[in-house]
Formats: structure tokens, C-alpha cells, sequence
């Protein structure tokens, strides 16, 4: 889960960041965001692409412990911002996880405040 928050979500390279997605989730992944859910590699590489057009190019994602799961489920809390500012946002990551892939993610973010 390090992995996609760094390869994935951190990555602006969309190339580089496909082939993380074909490493990491599997062909028929969902990924479940708060106000959409898209479906498979090609999909999830433009909805990360949505999301990082919308933020500064100097935001970074940051775990702020490592990832903890078992039994096909794992979770891995991180904060958002710029590296040298002010946390912006943070949130929880879940996964289900089949075959060593994520098979599907969902995106918790905190509410302002929080």
C-alpha cells in the first residue's frame, strides 16, 4: 500500500505510473473514491491524473505509519500537502487485497478539521 501511495498517487509521470498500476492492482480493479468509482487500469491511471491536476505540483502524499493488514484487507493512513507546509488533508486508504494485487481501494479522506 506504501507502493501505491508513492508510485501511483505520487507519481505525475503518467507512464510510469500505468505500469505501477499493472504491478500493483489487478486488471479488473476498482477504485472507490468518495464521490466516484471507476474501474480498471487505464481508468485509474485518469482518475490519479484528475486528482493531481487539481493540486500543486510540489504536493506530496505521506504515510504517516506503515501499512497494517491482514487476511486479504490492509489499511494505510497518510497525510497530503506541500513538503515543507501545512498538512492539507489526510485520509485512509483500505484495500482488498487477492493474489498479492489490489483488487480494490477505497478512499477515505477526513473532513476538514478533523
Amino acid at each position: 500500500m506504501g507502493a501505491n501511495l508513492k508510485r501511483v498517487f505520487g507519481e505525475d509521470d503518467a507512464a510510469r505510473r500505468i505500469d505501477a498500476i499493472r504491478e500493483l492492482y489487478a486488471p479488473d480493479a476498482i477504485l472507490h473514491e468518495p464521490d466516484r468509482s471507476v474501474h480498471g487500469h487505464e481508468a485509474i491511471s485518469q482518475a490519479v491524473t484528475e486528482l493531481l491536476g487539481h493540486l500543486p505540483r510540489d504536493f506530496a502524499f505521506t504515510p504517516v505509519r506503515p501499512a497494517l493488514g491482514h487476511n486479504g484487507v490492509g489499511r494505510l493512513q497518510w497525510t497530503a500537502g506541500p513538503p515543507d507546509g501545512p498538512v492539507a488533508v489526510t485520509g485512509l486508504d483500505v484495500a482488498h487485497i487477492e493474489h498479492g494485487v489490489i483488487k480494490t481501494l477505497h478512499v477515505f479522506l477526513d473532513p476538514q478539521g478533523a
